[in-house]
């Protein structure tokens, strides 16, 4: 590992101060799951390190009048355990309870899980020099792309985004509050993930010298669920997950948010998957249609053909769980 200098500032002002204006001489340091790896591999060889782990109103939950505000800061496993939060976003609270194993629920953040980044092999190999290194080849397009994307249009680079509580925030309408030099701004989930292609450029919106303070949720009545395929029930991310959010009155749906998790470089919201359901109730059929549609325009690579399949089962499922309806698939 590098040497570095680390600073612990006790205000995010503070923590921005320390920033610059472009990747790489910093890096802020939340839960350091993820940027600790970066270091060991020399993937990530920052002059400054800025942990944001005594600044404490990042790690505050709390539930405001219309919304509930979840600090950048706050772990994984606090989310999970929020009784609030598991009443109104279950989405959210059943994705952040599945990540990785209790040391990592215990240390990881939510701003931590939104910013991490891609967890390609060849990204995280020290010796390989792909496109968001400065390379001019995405090695995984031609090489070992099991869990890689599936769609894939227009993208050079065929991560997939690696965060799991994106979906569920991105299909319950959350907004992210962000902090830089120039003030504060905010930034709606679904614009807040961008699909990487250099080695300037990141898995998010944000310049290099903003923080992520906190997550808005709006508290509308809605149902809502996210459903995970993974090959083990703990310490992996998921193959496939869908996160489905909708109204239900008279037994049918509206204002339907499908969002597919670890297919394509960003989290894929499937408009038409969503429109599938309009007007109609969430059924064993409906919930079948939607899944496949939402898999259709899917262009595999060799090795990850697989992932279409799953798609159509996780959306499904999620869509059932998220209606109250029995999980047949857990007897």
């Amino acid at each position: 590992m590098k040497n570095f200098t680390y600073f612990r500032p006790s205000t995010t002002a503070e923590a921005v101060g320390l920033l610059e204006n472009k990747w790489g001489p910093v890096e802020l340091l939340a839960g350091g799951t993820d940027l600790l790896d970066l270091q060991k591999e020399y993937v990530a060889q920052p002059d400054k390190v800025v942990s944001l782990g005594g600044i404490r109103e990042l790690a505050a939950i709390q539930v405001e009048p219309g919304h509930i505000v979840i600090g950048a800061g706050a772990k994984l496993a606090a989310i999970a355990a929020h009784p609030e939060l598991k009443q109104k976003f279950p989405a959210l609270t059943t994705a952040a309870g599945d990540v990785g194993g209790p040391q990592i629920r215990n240390m990881g953040t939510l701003g931590g899980n939104l910013c991490q980044r891609n967890r390609c092999w060849y990204f995280r190999d020290e010796h390989t020099p792909c496109l968001l290194k400065g390379g001019d080849k995405c090695f995984a397009l031609e090489g070992e792309n099991r869990y890689h994307a599936i769609f894939t249009q227009g993208c050079p680079c065929v991560i997939v985004n690696p965060s799991t509580l994106a979906p569920g925030l991105i299909a319950l309408g959350a907004i992210a509050v962000v902090l830089g030099p120039n003030g504060e701004r905010s930034i709606a989930l679904d614009k807040f993930f961008q699909a990487p292609a250099r080695a300037v450029d990141r898995e998010h919106v944000l310049a290099a010298n903003e923080v992520v303070t906190s997550v808005r949720i709006p508290t509308s009545a809605v149902k809502n669920a996210s459903y995970e395929v993974r090959h083990k029930q703990s310490y992996d991310w998921p193959l496939v997950q869908a996160a489905v959010a909708f109204k239900l009155e008279g037994g049918k749906a509206s204002d339907v948010k499908i969002v597919l998790g670890h297919v394509a470089p960003t989290p894929r919201v499937a408009i038409e998957a969503a429109q599938v359901l309009e007007g109609k109730e969430i059924s064993e059929e409906t919930a079948t249609a939607a899944g496949k549609k939402a898999a259709q325009g899917a262009k595999p690579l060799k090795q990850n053909g697989y992932k279409t399949r799953l798609v159509e089962v996780a959306v499904k499922r999620a869509l059932l769980t998220a209606a109250g309806q029995k999980r047949y698939w857990e007897v």
